[in-house]
């Protein structure tokens, strides 16, 4: 039967109406077709081969599949990246995730390659090729496993909808990554980058500097939030990465900048429900890792951000490093609270970590840390000398020499002895 789109049928048997499983294998034009049930709707699937026994295997496959209960894979061909990407977005809002923002970054790079592409044809071999692609790109393995950990959970998502839109979540394999936290800021360098930065981002950094909360929680914090006469903040409930609240009282420096930024709300055209607005009477603080990184530049402190690896690789050669960036001000005000001996359960609960072990990775030592450590060991060891000394004086020892290089005779019961503080330097 000749004429585009008319169906020739090529097996005897018709299927019985509603017969779930029931199929047929027809042609259009040259491509064979094959038609089935399931719950009494029809089906029809083009197979995209030329061959019979191809559409064969397609519809015993299709049958086998409706036989157990399962959807039709020709369902999940209908399904594309797009929509298990809104879907996403969707449950990170109804749940009030802090990570959204995370996430649709994840999901723009993913768009990327995934972009109109089929449930099927979201394999474990495509994404291999995508982590290959990030790689050369020059994104790092933390990043990367941010991606597919997105993905993953769309993917996860999409099996758990009633119809599922998913029939299986591909193996996808994850970077390692060296979660050691090492970026933090001297004072002196967080001065110069202050002085670098816009006048809008000041302040902003600079209660980063001192509170150690996260970049979210600070572009998020709101007037209501704030006690002016008493000088705090404090997140409720359920606002924090956590979900534990938490209270913040400002320094002097901080109660200066927050009623700075009072008196600049009053005078805005419009008024701002947040602490920290963005530039040019935006209501939100944007993203501002470009002028971030510029200041970064200009004060030599390193490239900031990473944007792309060929520009990473143009200011390597400059001599400049990677970062810093504003978590690393969170982490630097972790370490200088323990600096300053505040009790770690006190810093834990004023950054927000509620675990030790997280706690720890932001709590870094460096060499100074290490120096310093030295140089108090020496000042117990020196005071607890000057006890032994004393000690041995009240029985009646007798000592020689002076600073570390002492000797310390005395009579014991077993006769006499002596007591060398550094054998080296005496000579005994």
């Amino acid at each position: 039967m000749p004429g585009r789109g008319l169906e020739r049928f090529l097996l005897a048997e018709m299927p019985r109406k509603g017969g779930d499983g029931m199929g047929m294998i027809y042609k259009r034009g040259k491509t064979f077709w094959i038609k089935y049930y399931r719950n009494g709707k029809p089906y029809r699937e083009s197979t995209k081969s030329k061959k019979e026994a191809d559409a064969k295997r397609l519809l015993k496959k299709r049958e086998g599949e409706i036989a157990q209960g399962r959807l039709p894979g020709v369902y999940f061909d209908r399904v594309k990246f797009e929509e298990l990407a809104k879907d996403l977005t969707r449950d990170y809002r109804i749940n009030g995730k802090k990570s959204l923002e995370r996430v649709k970054m994840s999901l723009k790079h993913l768009d990327q390659v995934f972009q109109d592409l089929r449930v099927p044809q979201i394999t474990s071999t495509r994404i291999d090729s995508y982590v290959d692609t990030r790689l050369k790109e020059g994104a790092a393995n933390g990043t990367i496993n941010r991606e597919l950990s997105a993905l993953k959970r769309a993917l996860n998502l999409g099996a758990r909808q009633t119809p599922p839109k998913v029939d299986r979540v591909p193996y996808i394999q994850m970077l390692q990554e060296d979660n050691v936290r090492k970026g933090f800021l001297e004072y002196e360098d967080f001065l110069a980058l202050r002085d670098a930065l816009p006048e809008y981002l000041k302040g902003f950094v600079t209660f980063a500097y001192t509170s150690g909360w996260r970049k979210a929680e600070i572009t998020g914090l709101t007037w209501n939030r704030v006690d002016r006469k008493e000088g705090f903040a404090r997140l409720e409930k359920g606002e924090t990465k956590n979900k534990e609240g938490r209270i913040f009282f400002f320094d002097d420096e901080l109660k200066e900048i927050i009623e700075k930024q009072w008196q600049a709300r009053k005078k805005a055209e419009k008024l701002s429900p947040h602490v920290f607005p963005g530039p040019g009477g935006k209501d939100k603080m944007v993203d501002f890792r470009k002028v971030w990184n510029r200041a970064c530049r200009e004060t030599g402190l390193g490239y900031g951000y990473k944007t792309n690896e060929k520009d990473s690789e143009k200011w390597r050669k400059k001599g400049l490093r990677a970062g810093p960036m504003l978590h690393d001000a969170r982490r630097s005000a972790v370490r200088n609270m323990v600096r300053a001996g505040i009790p770690e359960k006190v810093v834990m609960t004023i950054s927000g970590h509620k675990t030790r072990a997280v706690f720890d990775r932001y709590n870094i030592v460096d060499d100074q840390d290490l120096k310093v450590a030295t140089q108090r060991q020496q000042a117990y060891l020196q005071a607890q000398m000057g006890t032994v000394l004393g000690t041995m004086a009240k029985s009646g020892g007798t000592v020689r020499g002076t600073g570390q290089a002492q000797v310390v005779d005395f009579i014991g019961a077993g006769g006499r002895n002596r007591t060398d503080t550094d054998a080296r330097s005496t000579g005994f």
